[in-house]
């Protein structure tokens, strides 16, 4: 068995442990998004999912910073992960330069960021497609078929977890489960804004000190982010006064 191999097997694990018991929601998107870009050697991933109205919404990005892009897909209503809902196909191997006029919007906003091929694999539940995971690069890439077939095994993973398996034929454990992955999106952007404003940082590098805080401390992430929110929390106690930025 190769070094990949036992690393793949490793992340399945982890996965799997992180599903036990009352696991949080986006905690684990976020582990799977940090999957894709270290397994298939991509450089940006985010998770959408489809709320209770049928709207499809971002539920997590790596890096963070992937934010914006994702959020402009939905506004703009073209791109990969849009074709993928619509479809219930994978979108692979595209190049965003050969994509213009496919997704015109989409494609200038991907390429002033810096990212050239992009992906994305449905989130399934059977047979319904009830999300998306979208994954760029900087370079032309082109993922082989196991690079597929792992991305998509790690979105079917995803859709396991939404679940939490004993609950895979209630229909609202589904619905209650999307809506609290997305809920704390939402509370997490909150909690971004609060800690940028206090410590100067973009609040796309507030969220690894929120994510890292929730961690160390084993608490669930829209924990942590209420907290912030709520006042409990300060600033300091999430981001060391060290890497707060030095005054002009």
């Amino acid at each position: 068995m190769t070094s990949r191999e036992v690393r793949i097997a490793q992340v399945f694990v982890q996965l799997a442990d992180t599903m036990v018991g009352d696991f949080d929601v986006a905690e684990l998107m976020l582990q799977l998004a940090d999957a894709c870009l270290e397994l298939l050697e991509v450089d940006a991933a985010g998770l959408m999912l489809l709320d209770a109205n049928g709207e499809l919404r971002l539920v997590a990005s790596a890096p963070d910073a992937m934010h914006d892009l994702e959020i402009f897909e939905l506004q703009s209503d073209e791109g990969p992960s849009l074709d993928t809902i619509r479809t219930g196909r994978a979108v692979v191997n595209v190049d965003v330069v050969q994509a213009t006029e496919r997704w015109p919007r989409f494609t200038a906003q991907t390429l002033a960021a810096g990212l050239r091929s992009t992906h994305a694999l449905p989130l399934r539940l059977r047979g319904d497609v009830i999300g998306a995971v979208n994954l760029f690069s900087k370079v032309e890439q082109r993922l082989s078929d196991g690079d597929i077939a792992l991305g998509q095994a790690l979105a079917d993973v995803a859709t396991i977890a939404l679940l939490q398996q004993r609950a895979s034929r209630d229909e609202w454990m589904l619905a209650e489960q999307l809506q609290v992955a997305l809920n704390t999106r939402i509370v997490v952007e909150q909690a971004k804004g609060i800690l940028a404003e206090s410590s100067g940082l973009h609040p796309a590098e507030t969220f690894h000190y929120l994510r890292t805080f929730a961690r160390r401390t084993g608490q669930p992430l829209h924990s942590v982010a209420w907290q912030v929110i709520k006042g409990p929390l300060a600033t300091r106690a999430v981001i060391p006064y060290e890497s707060f930025p030095a005054e002009s």
